[in-house]
């Protein structure tokens, strides 16, 4: 089975935080950003989309986030919530739909109560929207088994301004 990831945002207000999503779901593989609400209708021309990754990856708003989970997905919540399993000590299912609460709100308890699953990142105090997008994304891949890694993926993903290269030590 393909590994499948998907987001939804609850009423975004930053341009600025979708434009990091954005960036984060090509640098991670996500299929489809999901977002509810208004807010970010207004804004959305702002956005900070530096890699383009909205020309690959459909960003579609949607009245009901729970009406748009992909056939198949567990229904991931990632909020402070009490009771929430701890980011360190979970396992991402295969095909995971994230949800994220807004950046001055939290999760509805309805989507909570849907939810296959609830995970908190365990920091002190709450972590920027995107910060916390891209912080579940790389826990699913450090924990995930079809990593790939190696000079060719640097040399592929890196800026046309890196050349660097870790100096070789002699034996």
């Amino acid at each position: 089975m393909t590994n499948k990831a998907t987001l939804g945002l609850i009423d975004p207000k930053s341009p600025s935080n979708i434009g990091g999503i954005l960036r984060a779901s090509g640098c991670y593989q996500v299929d489809t950003v999901f977002y509810s609400g208004q807010r970010f209708n207004k804004v959305k021309k702002f956005h900070t989309d530096t890699q383009k990754s909205a020309l690959h990856i459909p960003l579609l708003p949607t009245d009901s986030l729970l009406s748009s989970v992909p056939t198949g997905a567990k229904i991931v919540c990632i909020d402070l919530v009490e009771g929430a399993v701890a980011l360190p000590e979970y396992t991402h299912p295969e095909n995971a739909y994230y949800i994220f609460g807004p950046e001055d709100g939290t999760i509805s308890q309805e989507i909570i109560d849907n939810a296959d699953d609830i995970v908190y990142i365990p920091t002190i105090g709450c972590m920027n929207l995107a910060a916390t997008v891209n912080v579940v994304l790389y826990d699913r891949l450090a924990k995930s088994s079809n990593r790939v890694g190696g000079d060719d993926l640097i040399r592929a993903s890196r800026d046309t301004n890196n050349r660097a290269k870790v100096k070789a030590v002699e034996a």
